[in-house]
């Protein structure tokens, strides 16, 4: 299992690409989490908590395909270190006027969401350049997943480590500082500074014209929808049973879950289409959220978040791949920025619902909004069959190409397309 990952990251530029990337990429990560905890500690309500939660992953739902598409037509470093600094700063005002100013908190969770940079986007565009073969594209695309449940893991951690030994407003500003730090690495590699985006159509709809794309999408929103109300459902349960140190463990398990599924995903080769496997792995995710709402004992409880996350690093790099075969030529960091946009307004729906669905039924019911959400996202699966099941793009690959999408294809199954 891991000798195929090594070699990915044996390759020259690698292994610093992707833990910058990782780097870059926790604010966001853990946004959701240090908003709620610095909420909670101003002395703001659940509803108010989730309420800023959401305007920071709607923001970030606006932002991400607009400064995708930014990053296809001007390249990666004039757009990525600018964004991770204005982003920090929102971050840095809320961080330091605190809630006195609903209005100031909200624009500042706005800004920081909004100008969230695309690193994740970036990260899967280079991986061609980088890798070369399509095996190889394919098992980093795995790696990239179980790589960001690392960082869901550790992040939950590192947040409340330094919410107990420090501060709220401190946690807030410290991953901030790391984030810019995280982007600063990724745009002064050589890949990034060379990587160019292929020729694309033009068309206002951009990657949005694949009608696979908007199916898969479609899903995701719920399956963010899912996750956003864990976040919530996380510290409504720690609160319950008296302890904040809970709430990160219950995170910090759901990740582990979806490290280990994730890494053996990746460890083999896949036959057959991915669209139909995709299927099969968000009804495993939605039957792993149900349990859930049962809210047993901390132990037991924190077993079931590691099983709820098992299928969840799977589900992402299946995504991953089905976006290369349906996402328009040149369209390819706005594309898999479609896809962040998608989970943001799914997980900013899910606290938001979450949040009110606390105050209203208890914790149970907030934890059944993930069930819920997962269940969504398998029937959208199965109702938009027909668009999936063909690759939306007929356009020749050149390959090897920055922009060779479909050179991530999986082995044993033919996309259809001629390279």
């Amino acid at each position: 299992m891991a000798a195929g990952y090594l070699d990915i990251l044996r390759a020259r530029h690698a292994a610093r690409l992707l833990t910058g990337t990782l780097v870059g990429r926790l604010p966001n990560g853990t946004a959701p989490i240090a908003i709620v905890l610095f909420t909670r500690a101003e002395g703001g309500s659940y509803s108010l908590a989730g309420a800023l939660a959401a305007v920071y992953g709607l923001a970030t739902a606006v932002g991400q395909p607009l400064l995708g598409r930014a990053v296809d037509l001007y390249g990666q470093p004039r757009v990525q270190l600018p964004a991770a600094v204005v982003s920090a700063l929102g971050m840095v005002l809320l961080a330091l006027t605190g809630l006195g100013s609903l209005p100031l908190a909200y624009g500042a969770v706005a800004v920081a969401g909004l100008f969230t940079p695309p690193l994740e986007g970036g990260l899967r565009a280079l991986w061609p350049s980088v890798l070369g073969r399509e095996d190889r594209v394919h098992r980093a695309y795995a790696m990239d997943a179980v790589a960001q449940e690392i960082m869901f893991t550790v992040g939950p951690l590192l947040v409340t480590a330094l919410v107990a030994f420090w501060s709220p407003s401190a946690a807030l500003l410290v991953i901030n500082v790391i984030g810019v730090l995280g982007a600063l690495s990724v745009v002064l590699c050589e890949p990034s500074r060379a990587w160019r985006s292929a020729p694309r159509e033009a068309h206002w709809l951009g990657a949005l014209r694949s009608p696979g794309l908007l199916a898969l999408l479609g899903s995701f929103f719920f399956v963010g929808l899912a996750l956003g109300s864990i976040t919530v459902a996380g510290v409504a349960y720690a609160d319950d049973h008296g302890r904040d140190s809970v709430y990160g463990w219950l995170m910090a398990a759901l990740g582990l879950g979806a490290l280990l599924g994730g890494a053996v995903y990746g460890a083999r080769q896949w036959a057959g289409a991915p669209e139909r496997r995709l299927r099969v792995i968000v009804a495993l995710l939605a039957l792993g959220y149900l349990p859930l709402t049962l809210t047993p004992s901390v132990p037991v409880m924190t077993a079931l978040a590691a099983l709820a996350g098992v299928f969840l690093a799977p589900a992402i790099a299946c995504s991953f791949i089905v976006v290369d075969r349906h996402a328009p030529r040149g369209t390819v960091t706005e594309a898999f920025s479609w896809l962040v946009t998608t989970f943001g307004v799914g997980a900013a729906a899910g606290t938001a619902v979450a949040g009110p669905a606390v105050e209203a039924g208890g914790t149970a019911w907030s934890f059944a909004v993930a069930g819920a959400g997962g269940v969504a996202a398998l029937l959208v699966l199965l109702a938009t069959g027909k668009a999936l099941e063909v690759p939306g793009r007929t356009a020749v690959a050149v390959r090897g190409s920055e922009n060779d999408r479909n050179g991530a294809v999986e082995p044993g199954f033919s996309s259809g397309h001629q390279a």
